[in-house]
């Protein structure tokens, strides 16, 4: 049995995976620095974070791009949330403001890119690449 991934629910999953991190987390984890935990505001957790969502990102955008439907509004709304994203890493007291359409974006974007390959049938299991 081939088992198919579909990168861009792997994509959405992470975003919103992200986005859970931290919007409640810092919420729901306040007690873990007493344990000597930090991951509320842990930098390299923060970039981890961020670079799972690009690699799988752009994998699953590119991919759908030049293989099945050559449009570039999923790159587009992609390139425009990370840069929301990007934006909250380095203005902190904003990082709601950029985190909201950040992940709206991302996840719009792999949304878009979901429903234009399941046109060109790219989303079939049937279909081999």
């Amino acid at each position: 049995m081939k088992v198919k991934l579909n990168w861009d629910a792997l994509g959405i999953t992470t975003s919103i995976a992200c986005a859970i991190h931290c919007a409640l987390l810092p919420i729901i984890v306040t007690t873990l620095p007493i344990f000597g935990i930090n991951i509320v505001n842990n930098m390299a957790f923060e970039w981890g974070m961020i670079a799972l969502a690009f690699v799988v990102g752009s994998y699953a955008l590119f991919h759908g791009y030049q293989t099945h439907h050559r449009s570039y509004i999923p790159l587009a709304l992609f390139g425009a949330g990370f840069i929301f994203l990007l934006l909250k890493q380095f203005f902190h007291q904003f990082e709601y403001f950029f985190l909201i359409p950040a992940v709206i974006l991302i996840v719009s974007a792999h949304y878009y890119n979901y429903r234009l390959c399941n046109k060109s049938k790219c989303a079939s299991p049937h279909h081999t690449h």
